[in-house]
């Protein structure tokens, strides 16, 4: 295995700022809007959130009962 020090930035640490902007701009442009479940169903994109905010603070409560 090869060592790491001196190694050169790969993938988005390898961009300048402006690609990276460039590409996180078009974040979910791919999907067409009529695919989007979420944008078309607030409620299930309601109930997903609290689904997993829910399981976050069990996981919480978990490790403080431990």
């Amino acid at each position: 295995m090869k060592p790491t020090t001196g190694s050169r930035p790969r993938g988005f640490a390898a961009m300048s700022l402006e690609q990276r902007r460039a590409i996180a701009s078009k974040g979910g442009a791919s999907v067409a809007p009529e695919q989007r479940t979420f944008s078309r169903n607030s409620e299930l994109a309601r109930a997903a959130g609290q689904k997993g905010g829910l399981s976050k603070a069990e996981r919480a409560k978990g490790e403080a009962d431990s």
